[in-house]
């Protein structure tokens, strides 16, 4: 009876290390994700104020305050 506990304690301390090495990579999975999440959040945001602003004309450059010509990266469309 005895050896039965002890091997059934090191089979559930066995357990219980995986899961803490699965729950410790989850978390990190979560942080990528979460961080993913806010990146791709930003870029829609982004691009959705770039579309609620009035059309340029065909091969129109975007001043920057100071006056000089910043060339925009996006197609014209």
């Amino acid at each position: 009876m005895r050896d039965y506990v002890e091997q059934r304690l090191r089979d559930l301390r066995e357990e219980f290390e995986t899961g803490q090495k699965q729950l410790a990579a989850m978390e990190v999975r979560t942080n990528d994700l979460k961080s993913t999440l806010f990146r791709i959040s930003g870029a829609i945001q982004v691009l959705e104020e770039v579309l609620s602003q009035p059309p340029r004309a065909p091969g129109a450059a975007a001043e920057k305050s100071n006056g000089t010509q910043l060339h925009s990266a996006l197609p014209e469309s």
